[in-house]
């Protein structure tokens, strides 16, 4: 079996397509074809299912991919154990939630790849939920999760505290509120949100259902800027965190709205499996300045208590 059909097979599975391996690998559609095929009669089994679209693997070929992952890894850190640099270098499988994306993907990115040039991330956005499957079926290294105060991740994998960050609810300032605004307030108004998987969408919409309060979606986008211009337009509420209302252009056209019943806030972890090997100093390095960009996105001090946050429904196992 050849290591090289290997990591062509690898590729398939996580872009999909043999396209999309093909640019990353900087091959040739058919020599991608070749080397899965190779792999196949290696094998002695049929590893992709070609009819689907995005390609996805068998179940034989869920079996090699898990494996194969463990196999491609050891190899980069027999390399890497064996040069005589110690340099740190290969695949790096970075996942980050959309709440923390824009965050993690500026500064703390660019200080990674210029203390490892030889390194190559590879990124990728999900929820937390679907980030921690993720790094439980090893397809990804390590993943920046945010997650409501008071839920930790799976003690299964090895998770770094970064920070955490308050959360902002925010309108257009055309809207009026009383002074005193509580929940039932916010109840008359629809919400601009991300799509469903959002930790923070289910920590609305579970403490409005517990309140027993109308809660209504009007308007659905994974951007965030896009989101607070549908607020500022008056579309309905959103919310934010400082950092992103600082570098919002809509930021003159929105309020912030203080509850007198409700004070969410979300903490950020880097999270990966217990064996980093190779990758250790890569990760240090990156929950380092991913650490100092939320310290240093927060303007002021904030004493908020988020223990009415619905903690039962955030437990991931």
């Amino acid at each position: 079996m050849n290591i090289r059909d290997l990591e062509a097979f690898l590729a398939v599975v996580e872009t999909g397509s043999i396209v999309a391996a093909s640019g990353r690998l900087n091959l040739t559609q058919p020599g991608v074809t070749r080397r899965v095929q190779a792999l196949e009669d290696a094998l002695g089994a049929v590893l992709l299912d070609r009819q689907a679209k995005p390609l996805k693997p068998t179940r034989a070929g869920r079996d090699a991919y898990e494996m194969g992952r463990h196999v491609v890894g050891a190899v980069a850190d027999l390399k890497a154990r064996l040069a005589p640099t110690g340099v740190v270098e290969g695949e790096f499988r970075f996942g980050v939630t959309p709440f923390l994306s824009e965050m993690a993907l500026a500064e703390p990115l660019d200080h990674l790849r210029a203390a490892f040039p030889r390194l190559m991330p590879r990124v990728s956005s999900d929820w937390s939920a679907n980030l921690i499957e993720q790094l439980h079926s090893s397809v990804l290294d390590v993943a920046c999760l945010s997650l409501p105060t008071h839920v930790a991740p799976p003690d299964a994998l090895v998770a770094i505290p970064l920070g955490t960050l308050p959360v902002e609810v925010v309108a257009s300032r055309h809207f009026t509120f009383p002074a005193s605004t509580r929940l039932v307030d916010l109840s008359a108004y629809p919400w601009v949100l991300s799509q469903q998987g959002c930790d923070f969408r289910r920590i609305l919409k579970r403490t409005f259902e517990n309140a027993r309060l109308p809660f209504e979606v009007a308007a659905e986008a994974l951007s965030s800027e896009l989101r607070l211009s549908l607020v500022a337009r008056g579309v309905g509420i959103g919310f934010a965190t400082q950092a992103m209302l600082a570098a919002s252009r809509h930021r003159d056209a929105l309020k912030s709205v203080a509850l007198t019943d409700f004070s969410p806030q979300m903490d950020a972890w880097l999270v990966h499996a217990p064996q980093l090997r190779r990758l250790a100093p890569a990760v240090e390095h990156l929950a380092e300045h991913l650490s100092k960009a939320i310290s240093t996105s927060l303007p002021r001090s904030r004493n908020t208590d988020a223990k009415d946050l619905v903690e039962d429904e955030y437990r991931l196992a």
